[in-house]
């Protein structure tokens, strides 16, 4: 990647400011801007994030904010309240007070003598959500957002439920936002207070997976700050981008139908990263396409990206499965509205083991997946690490119902969200379905090419969930996740049925005897013509960035992936190691230019019997250090999560240590009843 370090501007960087919020509290920012800003002001850049601008994002943060104060914008950079060197304690995620300080930062920014007054927000992940729910709070200032892997919807879309179903990802990311939550502000920054606050937020923290375990339909609690709740309250522009490896694909098409603000959408074959440097690739000029969308919005220099398609996607071909992709063949297409009136539903039936264009005589089909069905299944949303991507489906297909289409006899691509309509009947009040879109090569390779997930107790309401009658025959909707690909010809398309999806989902509270009537059930796919126009899309520029810190190794980090089965208690433990997180693969780095030592790991592991989830368990364990001469911090943390079919046990332990000495050590052991989950 080209490392740009010569600029229209030069740059004057800010380590640390303070901004003091209206009930006293002082924020952290670390702003980079043009020089001469205060002679020649600027418009300016925020993004507001609790991940520790002064460390642990220290990396990546640089090379994105200097690249674009290089190009003449103040990018400013926020530790949220609670979080990194700032003030106060951070109790959940989107709280409305975090709402509030980010306005008053707005202010804060306009207010400045090197702002010019026009102001943008971006943001990945945590920071493309507030940008979109900021955005929805009409602040006068904020022209424009890019909103990277975030979402509309906080519980149809987000890390904790799919389909009404618990992630085992609402545990993981928890956890390591529970880690985070706990590290000190640096003295070096805070000065001589930092034991205390480090003290307060320790005393105060939350044990984040119980909040949201407590909330397992979708009440008002998810309603804030889920911008679905009201489309029309955003008025500024909407950059949306996100990938297909992504665990936020379908907010996307989502917010293109119903924002009526300017929008525009970008989906690649990504995973959860910036598009400049993510896997799988074709990876993209993005800070180029980030500087056209600010230059368009903020400077009114009419570049032409408002006259491009606003729906732009990388249709996906076939690839043999594997655990990690460098690139992803295929090729970048567009749609001129969306939802396009070009695409088309195709409608399939699921016949007796056969996908075909035509109903046949119905028949019943009987299931009862294993628990460990969902071991190929790769992670809910990837980062670009090795495992993480879905791998050969064969495995879970034999461990499923599974419907085959005749070898396909021309190629043809799918833009959208397939949905798949099942006639069923289940013996258990709750029960849920696991519906996989594969494409299987001549060789019989099964590669996943989307799913979707329901807890059929939420087959008519999120708010309102109803048991099933068990001997009932049902007629549910399952809608998969949204892709673009393209079938090529002598292919075959598969669709696989399960009751369970093991690590992905937390297991239904008993085993599940499914009835799948067929003849009647169906699935329908968005099926796109090609568009001739799609060869002349403008090209993305090849990526480049800004320059940034260059960490020292200091030890070498590792990383492991493995299922272990025991073959005398039919058990399956699922392991996964990894040291360094954003140091280049060190578990422990030296940052030169702050005198800071830091370190990290983190372990995930999930163990299920084959036929029986009662003893099912998820455990997160993670260690953080953060060091300079005269001063050491330790923090060490495990979560566990198990349950049996009444309640959920969330049980969690938290050590501190200041130097070598015991500086906070805490326990919980909370039970949370299970409602129809």
């Amino acid at each position: 990647m080209k490392v740009v370090d010569t600029f229209p501007r030069t740059v004057r960087e800010i380590e640390n400011t303070w901004i003091t919020m209206p009930d006293g509290c002082r924020l952290a920012a670390r702003i980079w801007l043009p020089a001469d800003a205060e002679a020649r002001p600027v418009p300016a850049i925020l993004e507001c994030m609790p991940y520790r601008k002064r460390d642990f994002t220290r990396l990546r943060d640089e090379p994105l904010h200097h690249y674009m104060a290089g190009h003449g914008y103040a990018s400013i950079r926020l530790d949220l309240r609670g979080t990194g060197d700032s003030d106060g304690l951070i109790d959940d995620e989107y709280l409305q007070q975090e709402q509030d300080d980010c306005l008053a930062v707005l202010d804060w920014i306009t207010a400045q003598p090197w702002c010019s007054g026009e102001v943008g927000m971006f943001g990945i992940s945590w920071g493309g959500f507030n940008a979109l729910q900021v955005a929805a709070h009409r602040p006068p200032a904020l022209k424009a957002i890019i909103t990277i892997c975030s979402t509309d919807d906080r519980y149809a879309d987000d890390a904790h439920y799919m389909g009404g179903c618990l992630l085992n990802e609402n545990l993981t990311w928890g956890s390591i936002f529970f880690a985070t939550a706990a590290l000190p502000p640096d003295p070096a920054i805070y000065g001589q207070g930092w034991r205390e606050q480090w003290r307060h937020r320790l005393e105060n923290q939350v044990l984040y997976p119980a909040v949201w375990m407590e909330h397992q339909h979708r009440d008002d609690y998810w309603k804030h700050g889920s911008i679905c709740e009201d489309f029309d309250a955003i008025e500024c522009a909407v950059y949306a981008v996100g990938g297909w490896a992504d665990g936020y694909p379908n907010a996307i098409p989502r917010m293109m139908e119903n924002l009526s603000a300017p929008r525009k959408a970008l989906i690649g074959p990504w995973s959860h990263a910036f598009p400049h440097n993510a896997l799988p690739g074709p990876a993209i000029g993005f800070f180029q396409e980030m500087l056209r969308w600010w230059d368009y919005w903020l400077k009114d220099i009419d570049n032409g990206i408002m006259d491009e398609p606003p729906m732009r996607a990388w249709m996906e071909d076939y690839v043999p499965p594997a655990p990690l992709y460098e690139y992803r063949p295929g090729r970048w297409v567009a749609e001129d509205e969306w939802p396009s009136p070009r695409i088309q539903c195709e409608r399939w039936y699921l016949n007796v083991l056969a996908l075909s264009p035509e109903p046949q005589a119905g028949d019943r089909l009987r299931l009862s997946s294993p628990e460990t069905t969902g071991l190929a299944g790769g992670d809910w949303y990837g980062f670009g690490s090795e495992g993480e991507m879905a791998i050969d489906q064969r495995e879970d297909d034999g461990k499923s119902l599974f419907f085959d289409t005749d070898p396909v006899e021309k190629d043809f691509e799918i833009l959208g969200a397939p949905v798949a309509e099942l006639e069923v009947e289940v013996d258990q009040p709750v029960a849920y379905l696991i519906v996989r879109l594969n494409d299987v090569a001549p060789d019989g390779a099964s590669s996943r090419v989307t799913f979707g997930v329901l807890n059929l107790c939420q087959r008519n309401s999120r708010e309102t969930p109803e048991p099933l009658e068990p001997g009932q025959r049902y007629r549910v909707r399952v809608q998969l996740n949204d892709v673009a690909y393209r079938f090529e010809t002598g292919h075959t398309i598969r669709l696989s049925v399960s009751t369970s999806y093991w690590p992905m989902i937390w297991p239904a509270p008993k085993p599940v005897h499914l009835q799948l009537y067929t003849g009647t059930s169906t699935l329908d796919l968005p099926v796109r013509p090609e568009r001739p126009e799609d060869v002349d899309l403008r090209p993305f520029e090849p990526p480049e960035r800004g320059p940034q810190t260059e960490p020292e190794s200091l030890q070498t980090g590792e990383f492991r992936r493995a299922v272990e089965r025991n073959l005398i208690n039919n058990e399956t433990q699922y392991h996964v190691y990894n040291e360094g997180g954003d140091f280049g693969g060190a578990s422990l780095a030296y940052l030169e230019d702050i005198d800071l030592t830091v370190g990290y790991s983190v372990g995930k592991d999930y163990r299920i019997h084959e036929y029986d989830a009662s003893n099912a368990e998820a455990r997160i364990t993670q260690a953080c250090v953060m060091e300079r001469e005269g001063w050491s911090t330790q923090i060490e943390c495990v979560c566990t999560l198990s349950a049996d079919a009444e309640r959920f046990r969330l049980q969690a332990t938290l050590i501190a240590h200041d130097g070598d000495e015991l500086f906070f050590s805490r326990e919980w052991d909370e039970s949370i009843p299970r409602r129809l989950i």
